[in-house]
């Protein structure tokens, strides 16, 4: 059964509609970047910048997306980044990615922050869910989460290392989503715009960091909330932080936010098994580099000694088809994914893994491309850092 809608054949197809009907503030949540929303810009176009060279003269054939990654091997090279509050922009959300993600053999990175927690989601995909750990300074909260992780069988452990501080983000301060956060009047009447929205979160019920849930002194206002979460977590990771769990944790270990040298190279000398070159969506530092410009140089002098994946600014199979002809081993997309959800519901992430898989493949017919691994050989400019 093809779940593939022709009424909404691309990225911002879906986010149009998706913007109609999720509130404002949730909307805005997904959607913006921080401060001027510059870097969230530059990291679309600068990917869209990469051209590749067709070479026509060819027999037909049928592309092979497959990639082997950690010793599975996916259908495809993408899967989903982690978003954090997911069922406050779509009630279910995580549930529904991961569903589609267990259907299509694709890799789904759960978020410590997000609205379902690590065992529900690896019920769902059958212990395949990544999980991504946002870093707790409580000792006995980390060793449980991370138990939970392993005993659920993640096979890969995502550590956040780009997130020092809250980013500023001047959307989400208006619309009351910063820390600690508050529902005002003017979020209740967006609610109300959104009937389909309301009926399921309603449904659904209000959404919580289910993860989290355990570790929280009962039923929390908005404004306990945000000193749970303050006092909780360190988002400044360091070597003496990230050893302990090197050590502890038994399977693959990816570090998400890598985009220099220096880390990078810490990195390896911690027997990290890869990295996400990441800067958050655009969504902590607006004077950063692009993660294309972040990535290239380290394709260039770390490729053999590390896996290095990428995020951030992918919108389309084309985009995908850049960022892997540039080097990159796999690649993640989070809001592509929200806002197919947002816009389609329960088919949502299964239309946009189709047009995403459609588009990728299109490419790769029409430039000559058999596999996923040949695609550098049609890079044409390689972008310098």
């Amino acid at each position: 059964m093809e779940f593939f809608n022709s009424k909404y054949p691309s990225t911002e197809d879906l986010r149009s509609l998706a913007s109609k009907k999720i509130p404002k503030f949730a909307f805005e949540y997904l959607d913006g970047g921080c401060n001027e929303d510059v870097n969230i810009t530059r990291n679309t176009s600068d990917i869209r910048e990469i051209e590749l060279t067709p070479n026509y003269i060819r027999e037909s054939f049928t592309p092979n997306l497959k990639t082997k990654l950690f010793n599975k091997t996916y259908n495809v090279p993408f899967g989903v980044a982690p978003i954090g509050l997911q069922g406050l922009i779509w009630p279910n959300s995580p549930n529904i990615i991961a569903e589609a993600s267990k259907k299509y053999n694709f890799p789904f990175i759960l978020s410590t922050v997000s609205t379902s927690d690590i065992e529900t989601i690896s019920k769902i995909t059958d212990g395949e869910a990544w999980f991504q750990l946002y870093y707790p300074s409580n000792k006995t909260i980390r060793h449980d989460i991370l138990k939970r992780a392993e005993d659920s069988g993640c096979p890969v452990l995502v550590l956040l290392c780009d997130v020092p501080s809250f980013g500023y983000r001047p959307k989400d301060i208006k619309n009351g989503l910063a820390m600690p956060p508050k529902m005002s009047l003017n979020n209740m009447i967006q609610i109300l715009k959104c009937p389909e929205w309301a009926l399921k979160t309603l449904y659904n019920g209000k959404p919580n960091f289910e993860t989290l849930k355990a570790y929280m002194k009962g039923k929390m206002n908005l404004r306990q909330l945000g000193k749970f979460m303050n006092d909780t977590f360190d988002g400044r990771l360091n070597e003496e932080k990230i050893k302990p769990i090197r050590d502890m944790w038994k399977g693959k270990i990816v570090l998400k936010g890598i985009a220099s040298e220096a880390d990078i190279e810490k990195s390896i000398s911690l027997g990290i098994d890869g990295i996400i070159v990441s800067n958050h969506g655009g969504r902590q530092l607006d004077a950063g580099l692009s993660t294309i410009n972040s990535m290239i140089p380290l394709i260039k002098k770390y490729n053999k000694k590390t896996t290095i994946m990428i995020d951030s600014g992918l919108r389309s199979g084309v985009d995908i088809a850049r960022v892997l002809a540039s080097g990159a081993k796999f690649c993640f997309l989070g809001r592509t994914f929200m806002y197919g959800v947002g816009a389609l519901g329960n088919n949502g992430a299964l239309h946009t893994f189709e047009m995403l898989n459609k588009q990728l493949s299109q490419v790769m017919i029409q430039i000559g491309c058999e596999k996923i691994s040949d695609l550098k050989s049609f890079l044409h400019s390689k972008k310098e850092g």
